[in-house]
């Protein structure tokens, strides 16, 4: 599929990562306004409360842009999805007869702040990534042993924090939390030292269910696609880790990306997931081409410091796509509602530099990274994490925004007055 043009020009560039071809979702504020929904092309944004009260997008006889997130929206279904997004590129097309109109409903992205885009109703997150799996295992048991036996038949995951989930841009403080005392035995309560981030993506689920599903009506469920850094303090997380699994480690924070890739806009960038060891269960089979090509860079910029690129991988390398993750999670009978939230687990790649997180990357702290004239085992106060993904078409890029986010410092003991 080639470059759709607009009259907007600046989404007729080939790098751009908003042209019609993508119309993501998100939410955003222009000084005192209130936050709402918009749609970004090229380098600006349509007001989609404006656009609405103004009779140019008209979806259903109530209004369906009055709230600031998009979970309204994602509860009407696929066919509400396809609608609005036939009509938005019908509206922001080249020669549309409603572009005097539309003016008065655009804004330019940079005199705009980005809000969280839904309301998270729960937040799962997975550990689908072979090679980070692989790496991970054989750091702590050996190649030998690296990957648990129920993981080349399952999608391996936890439930996390909602509450922790935050938009791009949000400041990250770096957590205190109970760790193993490299000294002694007994544990101590102190900042942690080895923060981290992980490179992954989220899918956010836009119909609900009441049962089992199968992979392809898990698919279908799917309203888009963000950036995700599930950031991770690794000393907290091993000390705590047996037998229940992560828990304070991954709580601090999970920052997504602002704007919402639909899956109808990822449709020409399918691809299969990798061949099978064993054969999958039967309601874990895939039915078609369920991953997406979409390359993903990390850069971390060190306070008063330069940007650096660390890592560079490809969503395509995951073992599990997020509708098997997600029937799998509904097999149970678990319900699923609009505006969960799927991470997919870290992204890795089989090369040393395409690692989707700082414990791969310096294997453990035992291979420090060189960052500029320092070095980095592990994430310092002031590092700023940025995330990028784009899907490469003919002419045209599919791109989600930045996800960034500085690390703080820790805050003075919060238990201080309580000791001695």
């Amino acid at each position: 599929m080639p470059l759709k043009t607009s009259w907007v020009t600046s989404a007729n560039s080939a790098d751009h990562p908003f042209p019609l071809n993508n119309l993501p979702y998100g939410v955003f504020s222009q000084g005192d306004d209130d936050p709402r929904c918009g749609v970004a092309i090229g380098d600006m944004i349509l007001d989609l409360r404006a656009a609405e009260e103004n009779g140019l997008v008209v979806l259903m006889e109530e209004p369906l842009f009055e709230a600031p997130y998009w979970n309204d929206l994602m509860e009407q279904g696929p066919a509400v999805w396809t609608a609005l997004r036939n009509r938005l590129t019908d509206l922001l097309g080249e020669g549309s007869p409603a572009q005097a109109a539309l003016h008065a409903c655009m804004v330019p992205q940079s005199d705009a702040q980005m809000h969280m885009p839904i309301v998270v109703s729960e937040y799962t997150d997975f550990y689908a990534s072979r090679n980070h799996a692989f790496n991970v295992g054989t750091m702590f048991r050996g190649p030998d042993n690296a990957l648990p036996p129920n993981w080349l038949h399952m999608p391996i995951g936890y439930n996390g924090r909602a509450s922790s989930v935050v938009v791009s841009g949000t400041d990250i403080r770096r957590p205190w939390g109970q760790v193993k005392s490299p000294k002694h035995d007994l544990p101590a309560f102190q900042p942690s030292r080895r923060f981290d981030f992980e490179l992954e993506m989220g899918a956010i689920v836009g119909t609900p269910s009441e049962g089992p599903v199968t992979v392809q009506q898990a698919d279908d469920m799917i309203f888009g696609y963000v950036l995700l850094n599930d950031w991770s303090a690794r000393d907290i997380q091993g000390w705590e880790y047996v037998p229940l699994g992560p828990f304070q480690g991954k709580a601090t924070a999970t920052s997504i990306s602002p704007w919402i890739v639909t899956k109808a806009a990822l449709e020409p960038f399918r691809t299969d997931t990798p061949p099978r060891e064993f054969a999958l269960l039967d309601h874990l089979k895939d039915c078609g081409p369920m991953l997406y090509d979409i390359d993903l860079t990390v850069t971390l910029t060190p306070a008063g410091g330069a940007a650096q690129q660390i890592s560079r991988t490809n969503y395509a390398t995951m073992y599990y796509s997020a509708a098997q993750q997600l029937a799998h999670h509904a097999s149970s009978g678990c319900p699923m509602t609009p505006g969960d939230l799927l991470g997919s687990g870290t992204v890795s790649g089989t090369e040393p530099d395409s690692r989707g997180s700082m414990l791969e990357l310096s294997w453990g702290g035992q291979e420090p990274m060189q960052i500029g004239e320092a070095t980095r085992s592990f994430l310092e106060d002031g590092d700023r994490l940025t995330l990028s993904g784009a899907a490469q078409g003919d002419g045209y890029s599919i791109g989600f925004g930045r996800c960034t986010g500085v690390i703080l410092p820790a805050q003075p003991d919060p238990f201080a007055e309580t000791k001695g």
